[in-house]
């Protein structure tokens, strides 16, 4: 896994990038700043919004197999508990950056700053209620003036995320306002107010649809939300300005400096290289690198490496993957993915037509995004074991072309817990510290050991979350 100190440090590097003031330099500790202007807040709250996906990924990415660890029976992979301090600390540290922009926002009517704000306190508080449960939050961004804030109900803390996407857009859409979005300081949306309403609508849809095991899940609100969410690759949020590499890029480079890390699991490479479906995927040829023996492997979880972890006998992250190349765009939300959420919800809602389309739209859109040639993504696109006709369209088959498309993407993780971990030849990791999957992470020390009063018991990683029953 990632040394998260320098990760954590990149991110107060590169918000110089923008020209800001130098009170950036002060951000990892909001407290310092006194009066930080709004478009600086901006700068940093939608890189460290990013950057938490990246870390959360990092995580999760083992969880759903994405990747595994070069290490025999890693703590990340089979499950046993690991300590997520640091990780928490960022999410944190980016809500009270989030937080200040917020209040600063609000004296000030600076309202497309206001929703900007809103959007991304949802974004970062889902990515922590879906990974740990209850946390704090009503009265966790006081500063030093809270320092052990009560935790807070995951029911309550998803219906807050899905109203900071509501009131953010109703602020995006006020007239009076004392400024606009600085487009050198929106990281994400270059300062388009329109391709943030977007962007709160999809995450909306995804939000609304992590509920599908539950009878509060309705495919009709979810359809209608689409409406009015993405419509091209072109809308997708992104980050794509860095201080040095991409984080994926660093991840793939250290590889090759024999860091060995980004190595590709087996599930993941088996499901696109034919041994699992029958049908080559195009697009693995643009993620992994191959081995020496002019094939893509992966390893499998639990296992650790099968050779020195030098010679090349395992795939990993290409160094010129679509992924990790240089300068690779970090996705928090795509237009792909909002096609097999419409894909989902028309299934369920009994719209088989509009299912089947949404599904095929979704591969090819992810193909286009990461450059298949027309060819092949058409050649696959026709395969019999792709094109199975409206009527033969099942969850399977959209959970696994999803799975394809969320790589490395945190979300991934909420989709196959939704899923019960039903892909297709899907195993426990070898020498898994459980009987069943993983279903949460365990409270960080950095929380039980000052806060411990107020951390909610747990069960056991396998202990499921509300959304997941």
């Amino acid at each position: 896994m990632k040394r998260i100190s320098g990760i954590l440090a990149a991110w107060v590097l590169a918000v110089s990038i923008t020209g800001c003031d130098k009170y950036l330099d002060k951000l990892d500790n909001p407290n310092l700043v006194k009066e930080p202007p709004l478009n600086g807040l901006l700068t940093t709250s939608t890189y460290q919004t990013a950057y938490d996906a990246f870390l959360m990924g990092d995580i999760t990415s083992y969880y759903t197999q994405y990747l595994a660890s070069n290490s025999k029976a890693s703590d990340g992979d089979i499950y046993n508990e690991v300590d997520y301090s640091n990780t928490w600390e960022s999410f944190y540290a980016t809500m009270m950056n989030i937080q200040q922009m917020i209040t600063k926002a609000e004296a000030n009517k600076a309202y497309k700053h206001l929703g900007v704000g809103k959007i991304l306190m949802a974004y970062n508080l889902n990515m922590l209620i879906n990974s740990f449960g209850d946390v704090p939050f009503s009265e966790a961004l006081k500063g030093l003036d809270l320092l052990i804030p009560t935790f807070d109900k995951q029911a309550d803390l998803h219906q807050t995320c899905l109203t900071l996407l509501s009131d953010g857009i109703a602020d995006l859409n006020k007239q009076d306002v004392s400024m606009d979005l600085n487009s050198n300081n929106d990281l994400i949306h270059k300062g388009s107010v329109s391709a943030w309403i977007k962007t709160a609508n999809a995450l909306k849809a995804r939000f609304l649809t992590q509920f599908s095991k539950t009878p509060g899940y309705n495919p009709t609100e979810v359809l209608n939300t689409l409406t009015n969410a993405y419509e091209s690759n072109e809308d997708d949020a992104a980050l794509t300005v860095f201080d040095g590499r991409s984080p994926w890029n660093a991840v793939s480079y250290a590889n090759t400096q024999l860091d060995l890390d980004g190595w590709l699991s087996t599930q993941y490479v088996d499901a696109l290289n034919g041994t699992t479906y029958g049908v080559v995927d195009p697009r693995l040829a643009l993620i992994a690198s191959k081995t020496k023996f002019g094939d893509y492997r992966g390893t499998p979880n639990g296992a650790g490496r099968i050779g020195t972890g030098t010679d090349d006998e395992e795939s990993y992250l290409w160094i010129n993957g679509y992924y990790s190349k240089g300068n690779a765009p970090l996705w928090l939300v795509t237009y792909a993915e909002m096609k097999f959420i419409e894909a989902e919800a028309a299934f369920r809602a009994n719209d088989p037509q509009t299912a089947y389309n949404a599904y095929l739209d979704g591969i090819r859109l992810h193909m286009e995004k990461v450059g298949v040639a027309t060819a092949d993504r058409n050649a696959y696109l026709n395969n019999p074991a792709v094109a199975v006709g409206k009527d033969n369209l099942t969850l399977n088959l959209i959970f696994k072309e999803k799975y394809v498309v969320m790589f490395l993407n945190p979300e991934a993780w909420v989709d196959a817990r939704r899923f019960d971990y039903k892909y297709k030849d899907f195993t426990l990791p070898q020498n898994a510290a459980m009987n069943s999957f993983i279903r949460r992470l365990a409270y960080p020390t950095v929380e039980t050991s000052r806060n411990g009063k107020n951390v909610p018991p747990v069960a056991g990683l396998d202990e499921r979350l509300i959304w997941d029953k």
